[in-house]
């Protein structure tokens, strides 16, 4: 297997239909889309992706916008797929904008999930301090690596979400299979950047969440500007990360949208 070709599971290989590619967020992977995988699966390929220095996909020291989406055009080419719907959450949402506006004519039906294509502040400083602060040659558990980053981020629900990027490398020893050191030196580079400018004209569908604050009723004209034909929902019920807190409507928006039924 090529190592640049990022690592992915893929449900309902064997449907003969436009694949969806999904990609999840910053310091996510895809294990997390795993219900809504083979919820979709059932009716068209859902390939699950790793980004480039999460999960099992390779590392590398760039992490550009523009990087992640020639690795879905690369992705894409191995599988020998050329066109697809692509969803995205978060970071992954900007990676599938990217790669809509880069490569137009290899998207269906764009998805973004609570993200917009505008430049963010800083807000992970918390998170990244509390993940660096955690010494491997002195932790021997996940509770030991959980009860460090309680000291800094107070949402078990976060920690738990981390504490799932934990293994056990060759040396026996426990490690973070993200590229903490690239995520966390070229953080502004993917996050406190904007998507450059460009138009994509296909049917778009923006998915936010409504206990989020990523998406505000004043982003609408910029992604307006970017994605004209993008239609902007909001699920109830659901923060930044929709998907895990409102599994049901997420599922059932995305489906209405691909029609699927």
């Amino acid at each position: 297997m090529d190592n640049t070709i990022l690592n992915s599971k893929i449900f309902g290989e064997n449907l003969n239909v436009t694949p969806l590619l999904v990609f999840h967020g910053l310091f996510g992977m895809l294990d997390n889309w795993g219900s809504f995988g083979k919820d979709l699966g059932e009716y068209l390929p859902v390939h699950l992706i790793d980004l480039r220095n999460h999960g099992r996909s390779f590392h590398s020291e760039s992490m550009t916008h523009d990087d992640l989406a020639d690795d879905i055009a690369r992705y894409m080419d191995h599988y020998g797929i050329q066109k697809a719907h692509v969803l995205g959450h978060s970071l992954g949402g900007k990676a599938v904008m990217q790669f809509a506006l880069k490569y137009p004519e290899r998207v269906e039906k764009l998805i973004v999930v609570d993200i917009s294509p505008k430049a963010y502040p800083p807000h992970h400083q918390g998170i990244i301090k509390a993940l660096e602060t955690v010494d491997f040659n002195t932790v021997s558990s996940r509770g030991e690596v959980e009860t460090v980053l309680s000291q800094y981020i107070p949402e078990k629900s976060t920690i738990q979400f981390l504490a799932k990027n934990l293994y056990w490398d060759d040396d026996k020893k426990l490690n973070w299979r993200f590229n903490l050191k690239t995520l966390s030196e070229k953080y502004n580079e993917f996050v406190s950047n904007a998507v450059k400018f460009g138009v994509f004209e296909g049917d778009s569908l923006f998915i936010a969440g409504e206990k989020s604050n990523y998406i505000l009723p004043q982003d609408e004209y910029g992604i307006k500007q970017q994605f004209p034909k993008a239609k902007i929902v909001t699920v109830k019920k659901a923060g930044h990360w929709v998907q895990a807190e409102n599994p049901v409507d997420f599922a059932n928006v995305v489906k209405e949208f691909l029609e699927l039924h």
